[in-house]
């Protein structure tokens, strides 16, 4: 079968078009342009690129051949910090300061990329300060190319034009690949299954593998895990190999909505923050925002939500990134030994000392960021010591005469409520507005409305990947009982449970609602001990009387009605989602027999 048909000339048909939009975009913007078209061959260009058209360029490779593989617009307010350009030979040399991509997307295939480039510091501020508009400035003028473009093009060969008839008559989906494994055509019903459009799926590179060797009985359907870039899907249908093409007959219905496996277009250090939530979409844009900032961040959430992984995202996208990220658990280190090894101490400071001293971790943090985890659990008496650390930069190890200073960025995290604890006298006040300087609150997994059948495939591929085992698909039955539920352990009972499910699902087989344990079947569920606890807030904590003599009559109803069930204490407190401790604490608040 012969390949789509192609625009022969390219865009060097149109240079001297090209050329002229060039020039009036960059007097419009008062900034640099360059057009390469797919191989990377300059088409046109403005100030230092107005030279060497046929040739490739000898700068931003590495970000032109970015856009032109994923075929999405780029923005890089700052080219000395972003990844692809540390890969570049020429980064010692370049002049370049920010860049703005936009491919040039034709209906079957990325032409090319028009770019936008400061090369001084006031066209670095301007395009900082303007990028959404200078974007959208960019697009109309890609439009525009492609029209001219289109217009002195031949039309498809017959046998094409069969071809894609074919394809659009079929009432399934349809994916055809080339002897490269690029998406050659698609249908529309494929693209609505797949929730995608022409421009993003052809000329991609797709790979299409069966998950197992075992078939559905009905129409021999199978589940195949369908990789794009940084995307997995997970889609059941039908694989035929035509000669070097191969062609995916896409099953009418789908066992699991083809939902994407990980985040797209995130910068690095932030793509373990799946979701497309509103709730998520907002922590995203504050963490981008306030990463390279020296000022201290106080992360605020739930136990479970991912505190750690906020701390760790914004370290990545900081310029301390490549320095140590040390992290604290202020609730895991024994009282008596947090001192020592937050500040380090000396020779002969204390019986059973190591000979020659030893650092402390906020000295091994040095020059990076020091994480602070369940900061309302730290000691009082350490507390002030911290404070001295934080307001001086520097620290004074146990047996010590002189401080040490140190260059730290300091990230807390509480599941706390730290200004009941200041009025409890818990919690130095003077220490909490050091630390909270800006506030970041992790939404509840209950709050992320859309996001647990993304995690649901985020931790399925990540665990079964992990264990060695075949990538499962999950059942609409499954997802949606997982869906009803409240999640009082938030994303870390997530994962849990999925590493259990990859664990016990039959090989070749799909994860359905019967492989779930029985908390997922019960009408306790839906109301788990710990589906409301308290907010943590920054304010002044507002006491809801009514609502929390409703929680305590339901809490105690639970237990009661667990209790008439069985005896065994453990199965109870994972049923209720608390763990045995408070479940006992619970019990002898409510005077309920044991």
């Amino acid at each position: 079968m012969d390949e789509a048909p192609s625009l022969p000339s390219g865009l060097m048909a149109i240079q001297p078009t090209i050329l002229n939009f060039s020039s009036l975009l960059a007097n419009v913007l008062e900034m640099e342009v360059e057009v390469v078209d797919r191989h990377l061959i300059r088409i046109a260009g403005t100030g230092p690129y107005s030279y060497r058209f046929g040739h490739s360029p000898e700068s931003n490779n590495h970000l032109l051949r970015n856009v032109i593989e994923t075929q999405k617009e780029m923005v890089v307010v700052d080219s000395r910090y972003n990844p692809l350009c540390k890969a570049c030979q020429h980064r010692q040399f370049c002049k370049e300061r920010a860049f703005i991509g936009v491919p040039i997307l034709a209906p079957h295939r990325c032409l090319g990329v028009i770019s936008l480039i400061a090369v001084n510091n006031e066209q670095h501020q301007k395009l900082s300060d303007n990028a959404d508009m200078f974007v959208q400035y960019m697009r109309h003028v890609s439009r525009l190319l492609v029209a001219n473009l289109a217009s002195a093009q031949p039309r498809q060969t017959q046998s094409d034009a069969v071809w894609h008839t074919l394809l659009g008559s079929m009432d399934q989906g349809v994916i055809l690949l080339d002897r490269d494994g690029k998406v050659k055509a698609v249908n529309d019903r494929a693209l609505s299954q797949l929730d995608a459009t022409h421009e993003s799926l052809t000329g991609r590179s797709l790979a299409i593998e069966p998950l197992s060797r075992q078939r559905k009985a009905a129409h021999g359907h199978a589940q195949h895990r369908v990789i794009m870039g940084d995307q997995q899907m997970l889609l059941t249908g039908q694989l035929h190999h035509i000669g070097q093409q191969k062609l995916f007959l896409m099953a009418f219905h789908q066992d699991a909505l083809a939902a994407s496996l990980l985040t797209e277009n995130e910068p690095p250090g932030i793509e373990r923050l799946v979701g497309k939530s509103k709730a998520i979409h907002k922590l995203k844009r504050l963490i981008m925002r306030i990463a390279s900032s020296p000022s201290s961040v106080m992360i605020l959430g739930e136990s479970g939500t991912g505190k750690e992984v906020v701390a760790r995202a914004i370290h990545r996208l900081s310029k301390r990134h490549d320095r140590p990220f040390v992290a604290i658990n202020c609730a895991a280190i024994p009282e008596n030994l947090l001192e020592s090894e937050l500040f380090g101490y000396v020779k002969g400071a204390f019986t059973g000392a190591a000979p020659g001293g030893r650092a402390g971790l906020i000295q091994s943090a040095n020059g990076g960021t020091l994480f602070l985890d369940e900061i309302g659990d730290m000691p009082l008496s350490l507390q002030a010591r911290l404070l001295r650390a934080i307001e001086n930069r520097e620290v004074l190890p146990v047996g010590a005469s002189r401080p040490v200073s140190v260059d730290i960025r300091i990230i807390s995290a509480t599941h706390q409520n730290l200004r009941q604890f200041i009025e409890e006298g818990k919690f130095r006040e003077d220490l909490y507005y050091r630390l909270n300087v800006i506030p970041l609150e992790v939404p509840p997994l209950r709050d992320r409305e859309g996001d647990i059948e993304l995690l649901m495939h985020y931790f399925l591929n990540h665990h079964s990947q992990r264990i060695g085992c075949a990538y499962p698909g999950i059942s609409r039955e499954a997802i949606e009982l997982l869906q009803r539920y409240l999640w009082p352990g938030n994303v870390r009972e997530l994962s849990n449970l999925v590493e259990y499910l990859v664990n016990i699902v039959p090989e070749g087989e799909i994860i359905d609602g019967a492989l779930l344990p029985p908390l997922f079947h019960t009408t306790i569920r839906s109301v788990p001990l710990m589906a409301y606890p308290p907010k943590t807030v920054c304010g002044p904590v507002e006491k809801e009387e009514e609502e929390g003599a409703k929680l305590k009559s339901v809490e105690k109803s639970l237990i009661e009605e667990a209790l008439q069930r069985t005896r065994n204490k453990k199965q109870i407190a994972e049923e209720l989602g608390i763990g045995v401790a408070t479940l006992y604490r619970k019990i002898k608040k409510y005077g309920l027999q044991a």
